[in-house]
């Protein structure tokens, strides 16, 4: 299963990155293919790509604030989430992404 995931926070600094990197490490080893866009100060890095989007069977919205381009994903499953609870389960973020996930 291939999932895409966006980050962001009010500053664009620290938990942006560690909820990325903690999706794609547990995403990994969950045996997702993960592909993880930060949207950080810098700007967006590791933007995703349209293939990678539209094979995604599902999307992973981590952020406190509004995130850049969403009309990127229409017509996928999005789970939206907060960045604390990537921090605190980030399995539990996978299953509820399962469960939750909406078009």
């Amino acid at each position: 299963m291939k999932v895409a995931g966006v980050t962001k926070c009010p500053t664009g600094i620290a938990h942006t990155y560690m909820a990325a990197e903690r999706l794609e490490l547990t995403g990994k080893k969950l045996g997702y293919e993960m592909y993880v866009e930060t949207q950080g100060s810098q700007g967006t890095e590791n933007e995703l790509t349209e293939e990678q989007i539209r094979e995604a069977d599902y999307v992973i919205i981590a952020a406190d604030i509004v995130v850049d381009g969403l009309e990127r994903f229409a017509g996928k499953k999005i789970y939206r989430t907060l960045i604390k609870p990537v921090l605190r389960n980030t399995e539990q973020v996978f299953r509820d992404m399962i469960e939750k996930a909406v078009v």
